[in-house]
């Protein structure tokens, strides 16, 4: 395959980079997930937690009221800890960053919360940190529970208010990475909150963890800082001990103990690669996603909050593919008024500048609860009541908000997504719903823009199965490939046991992508994908072959995404595309990818 001149220099030493480190694979390593990219090279610094012994001894009557006392002056403290913390952060890392703290607060204001334990120490006769202890893993199991990768991951954040109850009722000292004073890899079983925002952040080069996911808290904050992190390595803090020469490869998700001179060679080769790439893909901010032969896409970010715009359009993002409604509901007991995410649409949608931002209806319910509305209990929650399910049986929860985008509407371009969608009547009652809304703002005489585009996700095999029929009811697809991956192959990705099976590159996902694209530019419609799929570099090549239109990512990822495309003829990413839908296993795609690669240093 011939690769032509432009911007292929760079691509071709990020291919370098896979090239190499295939070749010393030979050595011992641990294999987790590839949180952030980069290579770092130092000493372990491992975090050692000491272990919180909880008093499950009963109490007396007498001592009831000395117990609540002592819950009590354990939350004021932490709340004040944390508004130290938040403010240092805020100060040191940006106000975005600490709007997690104010999470962390917020949670230790939690009418429940403070009052659950309190009737577990008055009914149950048990001490404080035995009762702040069973509420708070009653919690983190309602997180954990969740379907969606990032809720699901936010039980970090209540596990990490826990410990510091805990802590303070137990009179354990802290453990604080502030007091770091030679550059380290910190190597631990878990990073909190509180853990990244006291950090040295000149002394840290990067980040290793046995658990986590590419959602972790210490996984964004990596991102967020630019510095190298691998997660999900299993043991690696057990395995590891202070001093120990440590290669933390966060391009291909792998850490090295202690290796030989022949490796370490290698990955400082490596890494000085990796600089000088960075350096490119700066370059590439302001340029369009488009291929040598000027066929042209749209890269977008995905984002959760207003305060996230910043970081997209830092990264050169030409769109919000994705702007996640539901962090408007969650730590809080009611509903968001209309005006409250009004000015929230409103806020992207100035920031963004008229580039197109795409704002999802509500996504939650069943395994995602809020505790103002009532929710049945279920056996299968990921399958069950949520979603646009739950709000076309709540109308004026989804009529409140359609309302509010559009009147944001006016500011900006916005467009409309429903999640969930598994068959046409959904489409159709939920465009019911936002004709009734339109009308309603023009008997108020309140402006909005009549002619916003309408969409959906795809994250349901059904969906995309029936993509031809639902094409001709809606503006535009957007592929949600977490969901649609899971659902397919039947993987829970948040299984340690069975996460080698969630296979994006899988033949059955292939096909159905190939199918939903197709299905809406027969329908003149366009398709985007806003799962993490999107960013994959190594899926690049096969989704822009497959006629992909919109890629929308984790901010940090456009930059690289817009290399690979930027390197291709789209005459060559089709051939790629049609290949890899001819081959019978994920892993003869996989190594299909890592043999264009050899070709395009072979014709350099």
């Amino acid at each position: 395959m011939k690769i032509l001149k432009g911007d292929s220099f760079t691509l071709l030493i990020y291919y370098i980079f896979i090239y190499k480190i295939k070749e010393v694979r030979g050595n011992k390593s641990l294999k987790g997930i590839a949180a952030s990219p980069g290579i770092a090279i130092g000493h372990a610094y491992v975090l050692k937690e000491e272990e919180i012994l909880i008093n499950t001894q009963n109490i007396s009557e007498s001592e009831v009221d000395k117990e609540i006392k002592t819950f009590e002056e354990a939350v004021l403290k932490s709340k004040q800890q944390l508004e130290r913390i938040k403010t240092r952060t805020e100060l040191e890392m940006g106000k975005d960053k600490a709007e997690i703290f104010k999470a962390h607060i917020m949670v230790l204001e939690d009418p429940a919360l403070i009052e659950e334990v309190k009737q577990k120490i008055r009914n149950e006769r048990i001490k404080a940190d035995n009762a702040v202890d069973q509420v708070i893993k009653e919690f983190v199991a309602v997180f954990e529970a969740m379907e969606d990768e990032y809720m699901k991951e936010r039980a970090a954040d209540v596990k990490d208010v826990g410990t510091r109850l805990l802590k303070n009722i137990l009179n354990i000292p802290f453990q604080s990475l502030a007091d770091i004073q030679d550059e380290v890899i910190v190597v631990a079983r878990d990073l909190t909150p509180s853990d990244t925002a006291q950090m040295n952040k000149s002394k840290v080069m990067g980040f290793a963890t046995d658990i986590g996911g590419r959602t972790s808290h210490s996984a964004i904050m990596a991102r967020s800082l630019e510095i190298p992190a691998v997660v999900g390595l299993g043991n690696i803090s057990s395995s590891t001990k202070n001093g120990d020469t440590v290669i933390l490869d966060g391009n291909d998700g792998i850490v090295i103990i202690n290796p030989d001179e022949t490796t370490l060679e290698r990955y400082l080769e490596l890494k000085e690669q990796h600089k000088k790439l960075q350096e490119e893909l700066a370059k590439l901010r302001e340029l369009p996603a488009e291929t040598l032969d000027k066929h042209r896409v749209e890269l977008a970010a995905n984002i959760g909050t207003p305060k996230d715009v910043k970081g997209a359009l830092d990264n050169g993002a030409e769109g919000i593919g994705l702007y996640r409604t539901e962090f408007l509901y969650m730590d809080r007991d009611n509903l968001p008024t209309e005006d409250e995410q009004f000015e929230a649409y409103k806020a992207v949608a100035e920031a963004m500048e008229e580039k197109p931002v795409i704002i999802r209806t509500l996504d939650i319910g069943g395994d995602k609860r809020l505790p103002y509305i009532d929710f049945p209990e279920e056996l299968n929650p990921f399958l069950g009541w949520r979603a646009i399910r739950m709000c076309l049986d709540r109308p004026e929860i989804i009529k409140t908000q359609l309302r509010a985008i559009l009147r944001a509407s006016s500011y900006g371009k916005l467009r409309i997504m429903y999640p969930m969608v598994s068959n046409i009547s959904e489409v159709r009652r939920a465009n019911a719903i936002l004709e009734e809304a339109k009308k309603e703002l023009e008997r108020e005489g309140i402006s909005f823009d009549r002619e916003i585009e309408v969409g959906i996700m795809v994250e349901i095999p059904a969906a995309a199965v029936a993509a031809d029929i639902l094409a001709k009811e809606v503006d535009f697809f957007s592929i949600g490939t977490n969901d649609l991956i899971q659902y397919t192959l039947a993987v829970d990705r948040m299984n340690e046991n069975i996460a080698h099976l969630y296979q994006p590159l899988h033949p059955a996902i292939l096909r159905l992508i190939k199918n939903v694209i197709e299905a809406s530019h027969t329908n003149g419609i366009w398709t985007g994908m806003c799962g993490e799929m999107a960013g994959d570099v190594n899926a690049a090549p096969i989704l822009l072959g497959l006629g992909l239109d919109e890629f929308s990512m984790s901010a940090v990822s456009i930059p690289r995404v817009k290399k690979i495309i930027r390197s291709l003829t789209l005459k060559q990413a089709k051939k790629i595309a049609d290949k890899a839908l001819n081959m019978e296993s994920p892993e003869d795609i996989e190594e299909y990818m890592k043999d264009i690669v050899n070709q395009i240093l072979k014709t350099e």
